[in-house]
């Protein structure tokens, strides 16, 4: 049940690139973190070029993309290899849809408290209640 929020600048804009980022990014989530396809939900939203900036200066004037890739998931749920992993691959990944990447490119899983995140009114931790009662 991940939540993930990816906001991209690439100097190559293309029609259905920011389809193939959300998709890319669900893909990763699921081959790297576990989590179900049926339950991620992705916010992917280009940037303006002339709105990014790294070191004060645009990284798309430098034909080079940059990325932020934010997902949340539930702490506990993940081992840090499987985090790392994803990390590089969502790096990789990105790279491989925009183009070259700022080094400064940003991949944060965020490990969410399972009382202080859920969806559909319920959190995490009271789904697994109800489902291992006693």
């Amino acid at each position: 049940m991940p939540m993930i929020s990816i906001r991209y600048v690439t100097p190559a804009p293309r029609p259905g690139l920011q389809a193939e980022v959300a998709a890319l990014a669900a893909r990763l989530a699921a081959e790297h973190l576990g989590k179900d396809p049926g339950v991620t939900a992705v916010l992917a939203e280009p940037a303006r070029p002339e709105d990014w900036f790294i070191a004060g200066t645009r990284p798309a004037e430098a034909g080079l993309a940059a990325v932020w890739l934010d997902i949340k998931v539930t702490a506990g749920t993940n081992t840090k290899a499987e985090t790392a992993r994803f990390v590089a691959a969502a790096f990789a990944g990105m790279a491989s849809l925009l183009g070259p990447l700022h080094e400064e490119s940003y991949v944060l899983v965020h490990a969410a408290d399972g009382d202080a995140y859920g969806y559909g009114g319920r959190t995490q931790n009271a789904r697994w209640a109800e489902a291992h009662p006693g």
